[in-house]
């Protein structure tokens, strides 16, 4: 750890010496209106680099002719993610001149590897290159000083200008133009997209998809998973963990209504009102506190605007006037709401009765900061629970958890961690042990638990002795049962019935720990035709068969499913055929349901025309051996020509599930 953080040292000291010297003659974004061609030579990525979202490494070099603009940034940093929707407004609008390529230079050590940062596009939905900068060479080459820091370099491989921080799109908007105005001027511009193979094209679509938080509620016996790049929220029966309901539609937006017409943005921490029979939702990237009526099943915002607030200090208003950055979890105490508010680096509460929402605990600065609630400083807090008295949460960015007091006048204390730089994995007391970016935390009979997420780990903490150590997780990321369990960056964590329930972010699943045992299996959820995934990105297309020909009016189908070596069609859920015909008849109908229940289905066919076709839509839910909490869902549509004449008696359909 020593050695880590004095290697961050001389990286900053050095890249502060580089700085002074390399943008001396590089400025910031240039002024509208100024004359946007760079002067000073792009540094090439180095070779041996590992690159994700294209099928090869990218050099400078072969973008000439592209206006290029690198992205700096760490996977953990509430601000990198703020720029992401900015980035992506850039890309659609200048697909033909801009490369985005992020340019990932890790603060954590679980952030260093590829594998991690793979999880991260896939969960930011990241449409661009991005190369794996470990070492952070990239960034000093580039005398990078903060997270997030952009580079514009023109079509000619020269630097033009830089910006560090948040609020992008009208910056680079105005240069990205003025660039390719004088680029085009000059000759130097070459058209046309990258042909990228993204990481998202090599993912099999699952129920779940990275839920960030979980929410048990003894007294109902109801699970509430936030499946969070879903967005949407399932509410689970724990007496046979099926599937009741499903709260929005699944695709992203900011709507209000009816469950099945709802729309989120990312949902994440979840406090459920037994009371109203009420489920508030820290609605994260759509900046908004929303609340599911589970009677009328109806969806409301009851603060936020929408948009990211950019105020500092941050504003206290009224409900839906009132701007908010990045709620990420909720916990309520009678009337009041409090709010972890990871984008303002912030405690606030919302009054449920007057929906007024302020500030509870810090400045808005980021750092570690204890003392009174009105002077501490907070970084990036993600995940909030209470004891009555105190809220206790996970400060993500300086590794701690922390207690405020619930009353406006008390104070802030830090439990256990270190500070901004100074992190680990290390079982101690007080602020002598070390987390590595903790997420969720839950408070069970004077005991906090703690999802250690870049540690794989839960660890227990005793709030009066400030001892924190291991509970479950070996440190290495899997999603092993039993009694020696992995995790893979766990993100939430909840308690009913003597049982810790973990959202297993990256391994897309809701693990179960019984506290007396320390046994962990994985929640194998039921009925889950009810919470069929969105298609992810795109509109499934239909496959049209060679034309059969039959030589009998009642020919056999056969629908045969060839699953991936190990699985097996999961128990828990329903798998079917659609079947539509014309000029035929299945089972006697021209439009069904067929239950696949095993790997070969026969069915029986009449021709009612020379010529028919069947169009098939296929819902199949895998899953290996003995690992059905994962469940894989598999879609397609085919059509099938078929026309009588000579020819064979039977028609044989093959999907094989990849």
């Amino acid at each position: 750890m020593k050695l880590s953080v004095a290697i961050l040292a001389l990286v900053s000291i050095a890249a502060v010496a580089l700085w002074q010297i390399f943008w001396r003659s590089t400025p910031r974004i240039p002024q509208e209106g100024s004359k946007m061609e760079g002067t000073v030579n792009a540094p090439d990525f180095p070779e041996g680099l590992q690159w994700l979202n294209t099928d090869r490494p990218l050099s400078l070099r072969e973008l000439r002719g592209k206006v290029v603009l690198l992205d700096f940034w760490t996977y953990c940093c509430i601000n990198c993610m703020h720029i992401l929707p900015d980035l992506k407004k850039l890309e659609r609008k200048y697909a033909d001149e801009l490369v985005v390529i992020g340019v990932h230079s890790a603060k954590f050590f679980t952030e260093q590897e590829t594998e991690n940062i793979r999880q991260a596009i896939l969960r930011y939905d990241i449409e661009h290159p991005v190369v794996n900068d470990n070492q952070m060479i990239v960034w000093q080459q580039y005398a990078v000083r903060a997270w997030p820091t952009l580079v514009l370099i023109d079509p000619s491989g020269k630097i033009v200008g830089y910006h560090s921080g948040e609020g992008i799109y009208d910056i680079f908007d105005r240069a990205i133009a003025e660039t390719i105005r004088t680029a085009e001027a000059k000759g130097t511009l070459k058209r046309g997209p990258l042909n990228l193979k993204l990481e998202r094209d090599k993912e099999a679509r699952t129920v779940l998809r990275f839920p960030g938080k979980v929410l048990a509620d003894e007294r109902t016996n109801r699970l509430f998973i936030a499946d969070s790049n879903h967005h949407r929220v399932l509410v689970v029966s724990l007496k046979d963990n099926t599937i009741e309901m499903v709260i929005g539609s699944g695709a992203m937006g900011l709507e209000d209504g009816a469950f099945e017409k709802a729309r989120f943005n990312n949902p994440q921490g979840m406090a459920y009102d037994p009371n109203a029979d009420a489920l508030y939702i820290a609605d994260t990237d759509n900046h908004a506190i929303r609340k599911a009526d589970l009677r009328k099943r109806t969806v409301e915002t009851l603060a936020g605007t929408g948009e990211q607030s950019r105020a500092y200090p941050p504003r206290p208003g009224q409900g839906r006037e009132t701007a908010l950055n990045s709620p990420w979890d909720v916990v309520l105490v009678g009337d009041m709401l409090y709010i972890a508010m990871a984008g303002s680096h912030q405690l606030w509460r919302l009054n449920l009765k007057t929906l007024e929402a302020e500030p509870h605990a810090g400045t808005g600065r980021e750092a570690c900061i204890d003392g009174s609630l009105r002077t501490c400083a907070l970084a990036q807090p993600s995940g909030i629970v209470t004891d009555g008295k105190k809220l206790y949460f996970a400060d993500s960015e300086v590794s701690c958890i922390r207690a405020a007091d619930i009353a406006p006048n008390g104070k802030m204390e830090t439990l256990v961690g270190g500070d901004l730089f100074e992190f680990g994995d290390v079982d101690s007391f007080g602020r002598e042990a070390r987390l590595q970016h903790p997420l969720g935390v839950v408070y069970v009979e004077g005991v906090l638990y703690v999802a250690d997420t870049y540690n794989n780990k839960i660890k227990r903490l005793d709030p009066r002795t400030r001892r924190i150590e291991t509970f479950l997780g070996t440190g290495a990321a899997g999603a092993r049962d039993g009694d020696n369990p992995t995790f893979d960056e766990p993100g939430g964590l909840s308690y009913a019935h003597g049982k810790l329930y973990i959202a297993d972010t990256n391994n897309h699943l809701i693990r179960v720990a019984d506290l007396k045992t320390k046994r962990v299996e994985t929640l194998q959820l039921r009925g889950l035709e009810a919470a069929q995934p969105p298609a992810l990105h795109r509109q499934l297309p239909t496959e049209t068969l060679s034309s059969v020909s039959v030589n009998t009016r009642t020919p056999t189908l056969t629908l045969q499913v060839r699953l991936p070596q190990g699985h097996k069609l999961n128990p828990n859920a329903k798998s079917q055929a659609r079947i539509e015909a014309q000029g035929a008849a299945v089972q006697d109908k021209t439009e069904l349901i067929v239950p696949i229940e095993t790997l070969q289905t026969t069915l029986p066919v009449q021709l009612t025309a020379k010529r028919a076709t069947l169009n098939l839509h296929l819902l199949l839910y895998h899953c290996r051996e003995g690992q059905e909490g994962l469940c894989y869902l598999y879609e397609k549509r085919l059509t099938m020509p078929l026309q009588q004449g000579t020819g064979t008696d039977s028609i044989a359909i093959t999907v094989e599930v990849r």
